[in-house]
């Protein structure tokens, strides 16, 4: 699904909230924007993570719209929330894949800059994008609260709708060996179980009950599938990765343009090795995640695991959010 296929309704959407927060810029470049995010959020790697996802966290955010208090900002925030993505091995083994809250922030702010959006409502949607990857909203910031449960409020899908989207995020980490995965997801399952209430907002949080009720099954079949997997080292995800590698490097294969002269030769550079996967930035004031387990499940995230020397813990899902 791609601009071509998606509803003639997402567009409008896109263009009135836009609109109503105070774009300066056409009517063609505000289109050509959203047209943009469409083919982000429909890219062929995003089995789960896409089109169809934003459009299910649009609808909830409309559905708890009459307790926020800029609807329409929430709305943006939405469209920006998991702009990017990445799903490869070797992002989710350094705790650098799945949804980027960071760069999709960052992101937002550059595009509704450039649309003549006002700049302390850019700064409220890099703010509302950043609480979903804490997935911890500030008491009494009622929009945080709505967008943070318009995400997790898959959790709450029907039965059947719920076993397809854990096939969906199986699907979407599916070069990950399956101990790790089921290992990881367990964790967060378990994580998300264990607190006190999934959803912040009083309208939202009518889900409680069918969320729970989901993810007690899933913890459940987790744990039998795990009992039939014998317990492995880091051998097939260290296969995984460096196929991946080898695949880059042919891919990539070009010459390397010449620098010009400088008056010091410059020191080789290094690599440091990878340390979070799908839910930690790349800047030195990103949060180490190894020893933490983001809440979070209807994105598909899946908190750190232990591994054997050399292999990086992993993680996957959204990364962690700047300190």
């Amino acid at each position: 699904m791609g601009v071509v296929d998606a509803p003639g309704w997402v567009l409008a959407a896109w263009r009135r909230s836009l609109e109503a927060v105070g774009a300066t810029a056409d009517r063609e470049a505000i289109e050509s924007c959203g047209e943009r995010l469409i083919e982000r959020w429909s890219d062929p790697s995003r089995i789960h993570h896409n089109l169809k996802r934003l459009i299910g966290v649009l609808a909830r955010v409309d559905e708890l719209a009459p307790e926020t208090h800029n609807p329409d900002v929430v709305r943006i925030a939405a469209w920006f929330h998991g702009a990017a993505f990445d799903a490869a091995a070797r992002q989710a083994y350094a705790h650098r894949g799945g949804v980027d809250e960071i760069a999709s922030a960052d992101l937002a702010r550059a595009e509704l800059t450039e649309l003549g959006v006002p700049s302390d409502v850019v700064d409220r949607v890099s703010e509302l994008i950043i609480a979903i990857s804490r997935h911890a909203a500030p008491k009494g910031d009622i929009d945080a609260q709505a967008l943070c449960d318009a995400d997790l409020g898959g959790l709450a899908s029907e039965p059947q709708r719920y076993q397809a989207y854990r096939r969906e995020v199986r699907e979407e980490y599916r070069h990950i060996p399956d101990r790790d995965y089921l290992e990881a997801r367990l964790a967060i399952v378990t994580k998300l179980l264990g607190r006190n209430n999934l959803f912040a907002s009083p309208l939202a949080q009518s889900w409680e009950d069918a969320a729970r009720e989901n993810l007690t099954a899933e913890h459940d079949r987790l744990t039998a599938a795990l009992a039939e997997i014998p317990a492995a080292g880091s051998a097939d995800a260290e296969a995984t990765l460096a196929e991946e590698e080898r695949t880059d490097l042919e891919d990539h294969d070009r010459p390397v343009p010449v620098r010009a002269e400088t008056t010091q030769e410059s020191e080789p550079e290094q690599r440091s090795e990878p340390e979070e996967t799908p839910d930690a930035e790349r800047t030195a004031t990103r949060t180490d995640q190894s020893e933490q387990v983001d809440d979070r499940s209807d994105s598909g995230t899946v908190p750190s695991l232990s591994r054997p020397p050399k292999m990086p813990a992993i993680k996957y899902g959204r990364r962690a959010s700047r300190q």
